[in-house]
């Protein structure tokens, strides 16, 4: 049986595989708020724990980690190879409602954790209102000193 011609699916094919870096194609993240915090799950698997590397500079966070390839033999002939390796890295600006000194990191079971708490200043107050009664406003009459000595006009 030949194999059928689809231009398409060869195009597809050839641009995914050249556009693919190593940053493309690994790290994806899910991102949610769950009351107070922000949580950023990013999958890492195959990541040797110390060489991830999480800093912020100017509100932006920067996630760094290195995936080795485990086949250190370089006669080897493979036959397919979809596993990247190399440095991989993820950004995340991050605006004026985060505490930036209180933001942590876990890296467990090839997913690292970070936790980015709302800064204090940016979650929602209750204001109070209060209810003071009117002040009474009572109707003055400008009388002339001659009215004043005589009440009555008299």
């Amino acid at each position: 049986m030949a194999t059928r011609f689809d231009p398409i699916r060869d195009l597809d094919r050839f641009f995914s595989e050249v556009t693919r870096t190593p940053n493309s194609t690994s790290l994806p993240m899910d991102l949610y708020r769950d009351g107070e915090v922000f949580v950023a799950r990013i999958d890492m698997p195959g990541v040797d724990p110390s060489s991830i590397d999480v800093d912020v500079e100017d509100r932006t966070l920067t996630v760094r980690a290195q995936r080795q390839s485990e086949v250190a033999d370089k006669d080897v002939k493979w036959l397919t190879r979809e596993r990247t390796t190399g440095t991989y890295a993820r950004q995340l600006t991050l605006g004026n409602r985060v505490a930036l000194d209180r933001i942590q990191a876990d890296y467990q079971d090839g997913v690292l954790s970070l936790t980015i708490p709302v800064a204090e200043e940016a979650r929602p107050r209750k204001i109070n209102v209060s209810h003071s009664t009117p002040t009474r406003v009572t109707e003055v009459v400008e009388t002339s000193p001659a009215q004043a000595e005589d009440p009555a006009g008299a």
